[in-house]
């Protein structure tokens, strides 16, 4: 897809991907044995947290930023994109799930992101966001547990964004449908900017997520 005619500065932004998410879920994967599946397209391109039929699947604005290689799109470009990234996605992801559940091993849905410290020049003081849909077992559970434990960061429900945003789109489309226990996590980036801090954060969300799992009903 080149360079989508933005930037070096643009396409090394948050607006292409997010910075220290993979990171902090490489890190997590390790320390709890944990099955980890990601894309390795920017999600300007297309954004896998998203349905196709969503504005924010291929944007044309991203904050402030024009992506002109988004403009104009027509709906075979769309769809184009669609089955080239998306349906892997999300078919891969299902089938993962789907083994799991087949050999009864217990499956929790956590996705991962991150945010920008500044949005639209507004400074954002959460550090942590644990965000749930029509489900809020898990979340509930973490939230209390980082309180528990002093909430080393600040963390909060449903920010910086939540369900009405359409950010839960993978949460309903792999957890809710499949009765699975799901969260995801935002972490602002400038926390997980460096290797230390990238260490740091996948222990603090570690600790929250056993922590929060060991609460619930089995």
């Amino acid at each position: 897809m080149g360079t989508l005619g933005l930037t070096q500065e643009a396409l090394e932004s948050h607006i292409a991907w997010d910075p220290g998410a993979l990171a902090v879920s490489a890190l997590m994967s390790k320390q709890l044995d944990a099955a980890l599946f990601h894309q390795r397209f920017s999600r300007l391109v297309y954004d896998c947290n998203r349905p196709p039929e969503a504005d924010a699947a291929m944007p044309a604005v991203s904050e402030i930023f024009n992506i002109p290689g988004n403009a104009g799109l027509s709906s075979e470009d769309r769809l184009a994109r669609t089955q080239a990234i998306y349906y892997p996605f999300r078919e891969g992801l299902a089938d993962l799930i789907a083994a799991r559940v087949r050999k009864g091993q217990p499956t929790v849905l956590v996705t991962m992101h991150s945010f920008t410290p500044v949005y639209h020049g507004k400074p954002r003081s959460v550090e942590v966001g644990i965000l749930h849909d029509a489900d809020a077992r898990l979340a509930d559970a973490m939230l209390a547990a980082a309180v528990a434990d002093g909430a080393a960061f600040d963390t909060r429900r449903n920010e910086p964004y939540g369900p009405a945003d359409g950010v839960t789109h993978t949460l309903i489309e792999h957890g809710l449908k499949n009765g699975l226990l799901n969260v995801m996590i935002e972490i602002r980036n400038d926390l997980v900017s460096d290797e230390t801090g990238q260490r740091v954060m996948a222990g603090y969300l570690a600790g929250l997520l056993g922590e929060g799992l060991a609460s619930l009903p089995q």
